[in-house]
C-alpha cells in the first residue's frame, strides 16, 4: 500500500498498526507495543474495550444516523448524564473536540449579543494552548505554525502569557471582552497545569466583569486527571466547556456543555451539525461515561499517577542529562527532556516498543489508558528507564 494519495499533512511514524487490546497495540508485522499514547488521550479505556465494542454492535444493528431533524433518545440520555455529573444545564453534541470548541466560542459571543452587548466579541486564550484545527480554534490558540498561510488573523482573538496576572486582569476588565478560554491542564503545550488558586481567581475576576469562562477539557477531562473534570480540583466551574476524546473511548464524539445562562443566545437555527449526536456515537458515549465516572476508575487514575510520578522523579534524579522536569496532573504526564523529544519518541518506540506522545516545550507525554494496571505501570517505567539508558549512551557520545 502507498501513502501517495493521502494529503501530506501528517509526519507519520513508520509503524503500521493492525489491532489493539487494552494498553497493547500490535503492528502489521506482529510487534507488540505498550501504548501510552492512547490515541492522544482518546482511548481512555484502552483499545477494544469489550463493553464499548458491544455498545457499538448493539446500536449498529438498530440505527446509525437520522440527523437532528428528529429526537434521538440516546442524545437526551447522554445529555442528562453529562449535566448530572457536571456544572452544565445543556449540551450540544459534535463529532470532535475542535467542533466542540467552535460551538463554545460561538456560544460565548452569542450570549453577549443576545443580552444587549454585541460589541463584546474579544476572546482571550493563552500561549502554548491547543484547541483544534478549525478557523476559530486556531485563532483562539494562535500558534503561528497552525495559523500561518491561512489569511489574516480573525478579529477579536488575543493571547495572554501563561502566568501574567496583570495582563489577565487587564484583559478581563476590557469592556469588549466576551470570554477567556483555557485548558486547566495544557496537553500539546507541555502539560502545564494552571494552579488551582489561579483558576479560582479567574472565576472571581470574570464574575466581577461579566466575562464568561470557557474550559477546553478535550484532553484533560473525562477522568484524565483523577477527577471526572480537571477543574473540579480547584472547586470551581466554567460557564462553557468543550469535551471529546475519551467521551467516545475512541469513537468520534464531542460535546459543548454550558449553563443555561451562558447558552441563552443559542436558539433554534443559530447552530447545528449533520452528524453530531448520531445514535452510534451516543450509545458508545453513554457506555464510556458510565465506565469512567466511577470511583474504581478515578481511584485507579490517582493510584497509578502517583506511582508513575514517583518513579519518574527517581529517573529524573538518575538521568539529569536526559530528564529536565516531570509535570502534569493525573495521567496527563509531561516529561521535559534534554535530547530532542521527537528523537526520544522514536528511540523509545524502536528500542523498547514503548509508544509515547510528543508535546510542546520539548516534552514527551505519557497518556496511558485510565484503567492501566499497576503491573503495566511498572512495565512502563522499566521501558522508559531503558530508553533513558539508550538515550544517554546515544547522545552523550
Amino acid at each position: 500500500m502507498s501513502t501517495n494519495h493521502l494529503m501530506g499533512v501528517y509526519n507519520r511514524a513508520p509503524l503500521e498498526v493492525e489491532r489493539g487490546r487494552g494498553a497493547r497495540l500490535w503492528s502489521t508485522d506482529g510487534t507488540e507495543y505498550l501504548d501510552c499514547v492512547a490515541g492522544i488521550s482518546t482511548n481512555g479505556l484502552g483499545h477494544a474495550h469489550p463493553e464499548l465494542v458491544q455498545a457499538v454492535k448493539d446500536q449498529a444493528e438498530k440505527l446509525w444516523h437520522v440527523s437532528n431533524i428528529f429526537r434521538i433518545p440516546g442524545q437526551e440520555a447522554l445529555a442528562d448524564a453529562l449535566c448530572e455529573s457536571s456544572f452544565a444545564d445543556v449540551v450540544f453534541f459534535t463529532n470532535s473536540g475542535t467542533e466542540a470548541v467552535e460551538c463554545a466560542l460561538k456560544t460565548a459571543r452569542k450570549y453577549h449579543s443576545a443580552n444587549g452587548a454585541p460589541e463584546r466579541i474579544d476572546i482571550y486564550g493563552f500561549d502554548g494552548s491547543f484547541h483544534g484545527r478549525t478557523y476559530g480554534a486556531i485563532n483562539a490558540a494562535a500558534n503561528p505554525s497552525y495559523t500561518e498561510g491561512f489569511g489574516p488573523a480573525m478579529q477579536g482573538f488575543h493571547q495572554l502569557k501563561w502566568g501574567d496576572h496583570d495582563a489577565i486582569k487587564a484583559a478581563i476588565a476590557n469592556p469588549t471582552t466576551a470570554a477567556i478560554i483555557v485548558e486547566p491542564v495544557q496537553g500539546e503545550g507541555g502539560c502545564r497545569a494552571m494552579p488551582e488558586q489561579c483558576l479560582r481567581g479567574l472565576r472571581e475576576l470574570c464574575d466581577e466583569h461579566g466575562v464568561l469562562i470557557i474550559f477546553d477539557e478535550v484532553q484533560c477531562g473525562m477522568g484524565r486527571t483523577g477527577k471526572l473534570w480537571a477543574h473540579e480540583w480547584a472547586g470551581m466551574s466554567p460557564d462553557i466547556m468543550a469535551v471529546a476524546k475519551a467521551l467516545g473511548g475512541g469513537f468520534p464524539i464531542g460535546a459543548c456543555l454550558a449553563t443555561a445562562r451562558a447558552a441563552s443566545g443559542m436558539t433554534v437555527g443559530v447552530h447545528g451539525s449533520t452528524f453530531g449526536g448520531n445514535p452510534l456515537a451516543m450509545a458508545v458515549g453513554l457506555k464510556a461515561l458510565s465506565l469512567i465516572n466511577t470511583p474504581e476508575t478515578l481511584n485507579n487514575v490517582n493510584e497509578i499517577a502517583g506511582y508513575l510520578k514517583q518513579q519518574l522523579a527517581g529517573l529524573q534524579s538518575r538521568f539529569p542529562d536526559v530528564i529536565v522536569d516531570v509535570r502534569g496532573k493525573g495521567l496527563l504526564i509531561g516529561v521535559k527532556l534534554v535530547p530532542n523529544n521527537r528523537e526520544f519518541m522514536a528511540l523509545a518506540r524502536d528500542t523498547q516498543q514503548l509508544l509515547i506522545a510528543g508535546g510542546g516545550d520539548n516534552c514527551v507525554r505519557l497518556l496511558p489508558p485510565l484503567n492501566l494496571t499497576l503491573d503495566e505501570a511498572r512495565e512502563l517505567i522499566v521501558r522508559f528507564e531503558a530508553a533513558c539508558e539508550v538515550a544517554r549512551e546515544k547522545w552523550a557520545a
